[in-house]
């Protein structure tokens, strides 16, 4: 079967089922060799064990490394974090083996523009094996679906359980990886605040399956919403889209989607282009963290724009309206939530010393101090009081750098003779990371953006909004976007939607 296939690496030089080798102190089955025989057999008997009602045999898991063989990095996510630093892991010095529930990067500053057409999907996703091709190409470097359960750090071995997408005929199995380094890239999830009803009613904005139902959700409701027999009341509902958050994902979102109004929907669903209606609900101000004219200018343009923007904090989420700390109902048809992201409940599992808001604690240097050989980067990850650093935004441009900072400190540390477990511990690492914030930008559609480069909000810098910051937005994200390939989408996109208009296809 291909899932045996891609989860074992075959040799040819054995001939026997009996060589498989097998770890006597660890207990699991090393499967980055393997013979010709059961590559031949295995398959026709884990395939009759499905047939009979058995789960087929699971081979346990990546054994750690031995002399002569390259130390092993394993990295859990697939971010900005951990994307960029196996981009700049050196492979001559270090197998990669990533283990993620996606197998692809999403460049999250444009996710929105896919939600209404501008963008399709495939530009905002670059594979794994692209960014780093050794872990399609070298034999002891791998990719696997899942997550991590488990870390036991004392033993260098992580806990994985594979992601089968709901499939009844392929049951999620377990398995063990040693490492010798290992990074905790794994991110965030998106902030509830414990509010009932936002996971059984809202969309979130963070993965590519996110935008591909709130499109699908936000096109079946224009097209119900024409169809003979349909009340005024639920029409207004189902034509009212909600967005909770103010800042850049909630108003990016909110620009796209009434650009997207005012150019495509006007002129093509003409019976219902008076009742179509987006509102903006902030418990703040929107944009706190950009320039005060700069949020004013934004305020003005959403408000031309079609945009209501309402001040207040939300107490519950029911199906079809959430209500308001004020106890006003909101109706919806459509609700995307982006207020922001908190540790995932696997970070708030490990037994690690946390910073002030439950993330990760590591020191200058990504390192998790009570942990050897374990560094963190990313959203997933926070300055322990002891460093006298404030914690880092979770933001895409912090997440990348530490990922790159952390690579090539891996890397130096490999050259160095570091690169095996339990061999780094007094060696000295060099100068710590420092983090120095290249400014913000946001669209807020009509061809209008807002650029602000200052360090700071109280810092000086240029800032500025209009058309020009627009380009200066698209062209700054263009050569951002990771392969030359989506490059190349992304600009054939603009150019399509320009000259044709967004596509209104439900598929």
């Amino acid at each position: 079967m291909l899932w045996i296939k891609n989860l074992v690496r075959f040799s040819p030089t054995t001939s026997s089922v009996g060589n498989l080798f097998r770890n006597p102190e660890s207990g699991y089955t090393l499967t980055s060799r393997f013979c010709t025989a059961l590559q031949q057999s295995e398959p026709v008997q884990a395939a009759t064990e499905v047939v009979n009602g058995l789960e087929p045999h699971r081979y346990d898991g990546l054994a750690p490394t031995k002399q002569g063989e390259k130390p092993r990095v394993l990295v859990l996510g697939s971010g900005w974090a951990g994307c960029r630093l196996m981009k700049g892991i050196d492979t001559r010095i270090y197998d990669v083996v990533c283990v993620s529930p996606r197998n692809h990067m999403v460049f999250t500053p444009l996710l929105a523009s896919t939600c209404v057409g501008t963008l399709e999907f495939r530009s905002v996703a670059e594979p794994i094996s692209r960014i780093q091709p050794a872990i399609s190409r070298e034999p002891g470097s791998y990719y696997f679906m899942a997550n991590c359960s488990k870390l036991d750090s004392e033993n260098h071995e992580v806990h994985c359980e594979t992601v089968t997408d709901g499939l009844s005929t392929l049951k999620p199995w377990k398995f063990k990886i040693a490492y010798d380094k290992l990074v905790l890239a794994c991110g965030a999830e998106a902030s509830t605040f414990g509010i009932n009803g936002v996971l059984e009613n809202a969309i979130f904005l963070r993965e590519v399956h996110h935008a591909q139902e709130i499109r699908r959700k936000l096109l079946l409701n224009l097209m119900l919403s024409e169809v003979p027999g349909i009340s005024e009341d639920e029409k207004k509902r189902l034509l009212h889209c909600v967005v909770v958050g103010g800042g850049p994902t909630g108003v990016e979102f909110s620009g796209e989607l009434s650009d997207f109004i005012m150019k495509d929907v006007r002129q093509r669903y003409a019976h219902v282009k008076d009742d179509i209606r987006v509102t903006l609900i902030e418990a703040r101000d929107i944009l706190s963290s950009f320039d005060d004219r700069l949020r004013h200018y934004a305020i003005k343009q959403l408000n031309k724009s079609g945009v209501k923007l309402v001040r207040g904090i939300v107490k519950e989420v029911k199906p079809q309206k959430l209500i308001l700390d004020d106890g006003t109902e909101v109706p919806y048809g459509l609700l995307v939530w982006s207020t922001g992201v908190g540790p995932s409940s696997f970070v708030r599992s490990l037994d690690f010393p946390k910073d002030s808001g439950g993330r990760i604690g590591i020191d200058e240097w990504m390192r998790v101090p009570s942990a050897q050989d374990v560094f963190a980067i990313g959203d997933c990850s926070g300055y322990l009081e002891s460093t006298g650093k404030s914690t880092l935004p979770a933001l895409a441009q912090v997440a990348e750098r530490e990922g790159k900072y952390l690579a090539n400190l891996l890397n130096v540390m490999g050259k160095a003779g570091g690169g095996r477990a339990f061999t780094a511990k007094e060696m000295e690492l060099g100068a710590p990371f420092v983090y120095k914030h290249l400014g913000s930008m946001a669209t807020i559609g009509r061809y209008k953006a807002l650029v602000d480069l200052r360090e700071s909000k109280e810092g000086k810098g240029i800032s500025m909004a209009g058309f020009v910051s627009w380009f200066i937005w698209r062209s700054a994200y263009l050569t951002r976007v990771v392969s030359w390939r989506n490059r190349f989408y992304v600009a054939i996109n603009w150019l399509t939607t320009f000259v044709f208009g967004r596509d209104i296809s439900r598929i």
